[in-house]
């Protein structure tokens, strides 16, 4: 496919917000970004963060996402950034869900988004709103190649015998019942964001990744390939999170269903937004929750401990599937910021090679660094994830590929 412009606009479209970012893959440059949120309510709300020139934001109704992605339109050509600009490439899209099928990034026609569709089942919460973001970015430029990257693509490597369940296979194949995995992106880009930062070929270092947020997940990474992650068939699975509750005994929906009386959807909603740390001190926010806890409370300090102890499961575990371990990367917004959630996980664990150096841990910054010390068998660092990014980069190579 021949494309002479040099930009791509990112887009992640949510149930209720759109936000993008316009890069320059000359020099990964960000000409432009912001969020539309609300869409659909009485008053949404629209912030425009140009590269230059002073942060615009209109408070209005966005009544559907088409209206909100022509606003979105408007404040680009405000810029002479436009969507008819001959400097863009191409739009890449975050979608969630990609099943067995789509493995890399994918070119998006009628087909494709019948297929992402049909997942729909798998992903209710998220693969809805990335095809009505597709839908009208298509309307909008059908001219204009259209690329969509998937969050469970980076995990389509997981061996067989990681990424089954052990249930009946026929039930399994039939429901498409699998282990997915989900932040794939970020997992893939903080892999050799690692990589680089330690001057090493990702071909030859196996690294474990963190990406602590509201969602949180681990994965393990083999010489650049994801051989285990911790989200499953939904972004449910793994670490105790924001409001989600990682993992539980799966007869638990049985006994709150029969004993309890609580139906399904009401399961689902505690499982996925009443959980994790808000469930445990009703704050899912970090920074609370270890203001809290050095304060005294209880509360906050058992949902820190659940916090930190599922992650130092897994990231055992995660050990001893690899074999040998090289690095460990601490990445999104919790992993990120707090200094005292990387040094509980990574505490007394010094016969594994793992520590972190205190005055390098305590040091705040955006630029990827390391916090362990020189003696350290394994390199424990900050690697600040860059999601748009990786899906810009994917969606360049792509149509310049084709």
């Amino acid at each position: 496919m021949t494309t002479t412009g040099t930009r791509v606009l990112v887009l992640n479209a949510g149930s209720s917000s759109v936000k993008y970012q316009l890069i320059d893959m000359l020099d990964g440059a960000r000409l432009a970004s912001g969020l539309v949120e609300r869409i659909g309510e009485v008053s949404g709300r629209l912030l425009h963060l140009p590269l230059t020139g002073e942060p615009r934001e209109s408070v209005r109704r966005f009544a559907d996402h088409d209206g909100a992605l022509r606003a979105v339109a408007d404040e680009l050509a405000a810029d002479l950034m436009g969507l008819d600009s001959p400097e863009l490439a191409a739009i890449g899209h975050r979608v969630v869900h990609g099943g067995m099928r789509f493995t890399r990034p994918t070119l998006i026609n009628d087909a494709v988004v019948a297929e992402i569709r049909r997942l729909i089942p798998v992903a209710p919460l998220h693969n809805p709103a990335n095809i009505t973001g597709i839908e009208v970015a298509r309307s909008m430029r059908p001219d204009l190649p259209q690329v969509a990257v998937f969050d469970t693509a980076f995990h389509a490597t997981l061996p067989e015998y990681a990424a089954r369940y052990a249930i009946d296979r026929k039930t399994a194949d039939e429901h498409r019942v699998r282990r997915y995995g989900f932040h794939g992106t970020s997992h893939q880009y903080v892999s050799r964001a690692t990589a680089r930062l330690l001057g090493r070929d990702p071909a030859e270092l196996n690294v474990i990744v963190l990406h602590l947020g509201n969602g949180a997940s681990a994965s393990a990474v083999a010489g650049g390939v994801c051989v285990e992650t911790s989200m499953g068939l939904t972004p449910l699975e793994g670490l105790v999170m924001g409001t989600r509750s990682g993992d539980v005994d799966p007869g638990l929906v049985f006994h709150l269903h029969r004993v309890g009386g609580l139906s399904i959807d009401q399961i689902d909603d505690l499982l996925n937004r009443r959980s994790g740390l808000l469930g445990l001190c009703g704050d899912n926010d970090m920074r609370e929750v270890v203001r809290r806890a050095q304060g005294g409370d209880e509360d906050a300090g058992l949902a820190f401990d659940s916090y930190v102890h599922r992650i130092r499961r897994y990231l055992g575990g995660y050990y001893a599937v690899l074999g040998r371990v090289d690095a460990v990367a601490f990445t999104a917004g919790v992993g990120e910021n707090s200094a005292e959630v990387r040094a509980a996980v990574c505490a007394n664990l010094e016969e594994l090679g793992i520590s972190v150096e205190p005055e390098l841990n305590a040091m705040r910054s955006r630029q990827a660094r390391v916090i362990s010390p020189t003696y350290g068998r394994v390199t424990v660092a900050v690697v600040p994830t860059d999601e748009e990014l990786e899906i810009a980069q994917q969606t360049f190579a792509l149509v310049h590929e084709v």
